[in-house]
């Protein structure tokens, strides 16, 4: 079993940036990627990054070019560097972690920007 805790959303004013964490922990041996994904209420979630074991990301269109995802091994955990932010990013952003037969979520964390 993996457990898997986003923090670092909060309310930001456009043009910002927001940088969250996702900490994993169990059985974080059988992690073979993690992702951030983001829903607004009333929309379906979306993949916003991905991250696999070999590093290999992946971005949706809307958030190439402004989010960053990125691991650190030694702390177990995946970030998710937020720049250049707009109103239509705020969202709920949830933190998935994906082994071979199921994935864990996160509780998520949300993330306003207005001014």
């Amino acid at each position: 079993q993996v457990q898997v805790m986003e923090s670092g959303g909060g309310l930001v004013q456009p043009g910002g940036s927001l940088r969250l964490s996702c900490a994993a922990s169990g059985s974080i041996f059988a992690i073979n990627a993690m992702s951030w994904y983001r829903q607004v209420p009333g929309q379906e979630r979306e993949l916003v990054a991905s991250i696999t074991n070999d590093g290999s990301t992946n971005y949706a269109d809307s958030v190439k070019g402004r989010f960053t995802i990125s691991r650190d091994d030694a702390k177990n955990t995946v970030y998710l560097q937020l720049n250049s932010l707009k109103p239509e990013d705020t969202a709920v952003y949830y933190c998935r972690a994906h082994l071979l037969f199921r994935s864990y979520w996160g509780q998520g964390t949300q993330v306003t920007v207005s001014s």
